[in-house]
Parts: structure tokens; sequence; C-alpha cells
């Protein structure tokens, strides 16, 4: 039952949202869908379907929540490292080569499989759905942590944050070459700049490849603001001519592989990655056989996930999660070392 403000907004929708109570999980998303539903009624029952409807300051209006629906995708048993759970969310550490959600192509063995299976009953339903609530996915081929919702409450606390861009994420990722202020070719570059400390700034448009659809791409006058930051953390083989680096990048946005194409723009792709590493190759002929096949024989963008800080929706509490290297990225490190 919600009774509408003094000063009720025109729209039926957004006076309910107006006077959702604290602590209850109805956003004006999902009351527009109640609301076209039939699943909203003035206090003498009758039925209201049209949003348009203007409520009376004060007037009492009954919301039937439908029981959540299961999703059509199948729990599966999948193991999962769990960084963090509660009953509110989960934090898992995704390894390389998982599929976050269901899609053509991936009906199975994603992550939502996998915590369908782990939550079980523990999932209240989000949006209506008994499913796990989906706030930020990382690539496929992309390891590291990823925070899911197990409530309504939680998803929209955590989109939110997502929204504001006051979450923290980190990722460690290995490039082809080493960023340098001092390099001309960056100086010139479009959307690029160093900050103090050296550190890289990255702030461009992006958008999908207009003949690739699978590609996004650095564009000017269409697409959606990215901004990438990033340091070295450590740079590999001779001053001057270095051959590759680890590098620490933080987002301000988080659009669709933001930093493998912001990474790309600077000429410093991702070593490994199939998709925007381009042709660049490593200097190889003066390392051990077995070594070089390690570099060579990377299949994947070597980016990893390492950092996720949040304000838990639900307590307040300030979490800052972290997930050390996975073993592959370790060994192509060791790899890198050598030069």
């Amino acid at each position: 039952m919600l009774t509408l403000s003094e000063t009720p907004p025109p729209r039926l929708d957004k006076a309910l949202a107006q006077v959702v109570p604290e602590g209850v999980s109805l956003s004006r998303s999902r009351l527009t869908k109640l609301i076209e539903e039939g699943a909203v009624a003035r206090a003498d029952g009758t039925v209201v379907t049209v949003l348009k409807t203007r409520g009376k300051p004060g007037e009492v209006w009954h919301v039937t929540l439908p029981e959540p629906t299961p999703l059509t995708a199948q729990p599966e048993d999948i193991p999962l490292e769990v960084v963090y759970e509660d009953e509110h969310l989960i934090v898992v550490n995704k390894p390389a080569g998982m599929v976050v959600h269901p899609a053509p192509g991936s009906e199975d063995g994603t992550l939502v499989n996998a915590l369908l299976h782990h939550c079980g009953d523990s999932l209240a339903g989000i949006g209506g759905e008994k499913r796990p609530g989906i706030v930020h996915r990382i690539d496929k081929d992309t390891s590291g942590l990823l925070v899911v919702a197990k409530t309504d409450e939680a998803h929209q606390g955590l989109a939110k944050q997502f929204a504001d861009h006051s979450i923290e994420r980190r990722y460690t990722a290995f490039v082809f070459g080493c960023p340098s202020a001092g390099d001309p070719r960056l100086n010139g570059l479009p959307g690029v700049a160093f900050e103090n400390g050296g550190v890289l700034r990255v702030a461009t448009n992006i958008a999908r490849h207009k003949t690739d659809r699978k590609r996004m791409s650095v564009v000017a006058n269409r697409g959606r603001h990215a901004i990438t930051r990033a340091h070295v953390v450590e740079s590999y083989g001779p001053a001057g001519n270095y051959a590759a680096a680890q590098i620490e990048c933080w987002l301000e946005t988080g659009r669709t592989h933001q930093i493998r194409v912001h990474m790309a723009h600077t000429g410093h792709g991702l070593i490994g990655d199939p998709v925007y590493g381009g042709r660049r190759k490593l200097p190889l002929t003066k390392l051990a056989k077995e070594t070089a096949a390690v570099i060579t024989g990377f299949r994947r963008q070597a980016l990893h996930a390492a950092r996720l800080g949040f304000i838990h929706p639900a307590s307040g509490e300030k979490l800052s999660l972290v997930s050390d290297l996975p073993n592959d990225l370790i060994v192509l490190r060791r790899a890198l070392e050598k030069f």
C-alpha cells in the first residue's frame, strides 16, 4: 500500500516511486511494468494500467507484487571461487574463459548458471525474476572480481554506485611497449594526456565499429564518453626500448572493452588480445625457445580485474576486495622478465 504525497507528480509511476518506503525495492521502471501488467489499483479496487493517470494528494494505492518467476537459465554445478558473500550480494573471482551471462552461442556454462546453483534459495528475486543481479560484466577472457546482487535492494544500490562512478575498479594488464610521457607520438594523440605522477589518461568516445559489430572503436562524433587512467608498474626490456610493460588501469566510466580499446588507441595494445592487439610482435629472438613459446602461446587478453571497492548497499560498510594474478598471468610475467 502506497500513499501519495501532497504534491504528487502527474504520472502515476513517478508519483508512486516518490513514496516508496525506505528499504522496499521498487524502482520506477519496475512500477511502470507493474502498472502496465494490471498490478496497481486504487483503494476501491479499480485497476489502473495507464501511466499518465494523475493521482490525488494523499490518495492510497495498492501494488500487488507477483512471486519471482524462475529464470530460464538452469543451475549448473560449476566450481566458483567466492571472495565475499552474505545474504545481499556475492563477489566471485571469475576465471578467464567463463561467460558472465547466457546468450546465443553460450546458453550454459556461464557465471549465471553457476550462481543459480551456488546461491539456490538465497536469491530473493531481481526485477520480478528469481535470478542473480548482474550489475557489471567483464569479458569472457578477462579474469577477476565481479560483484553480483542477490536482492532487488542490493541490485539497485550497486547499480547506483556504478552509475555515479563511485565504484573502485583496478585492473592489471600486460601491454606491448611501455607508455611514456616522453613519447612524442602519445603527446600528439587525440584524447591522450599525462597527469601528475606519470599517469596516462585516455578520454575519448567509444562506439560500435561501423563494419564489425563485435568490435568497439574510438570515434569522434558519436558513441559514449569513456575515461581510462593507467600507470606503469613494471617495464620489460632495455631502457628506452622496452618490449612490454605491466600496467595498472582504473576506470572513470565502464564501456564495453574500454581498457582494451583505449590501450590499443595509444599503440600499447594488450598482449594476447585477439581483437585489439594488432599485428605488433615482441622481439623474441634473444629469448630461450621455451620462454618465447609462453609469450607467443598466450591466447587471451592479458587483463585481470584485480581490485573492487564499493559501499555495501545494505550495511553501508566500505568493502575493498583484492584478487591475486591467476597462474597464466604469473607465467606470462615471468617470461617477460627475461627480456
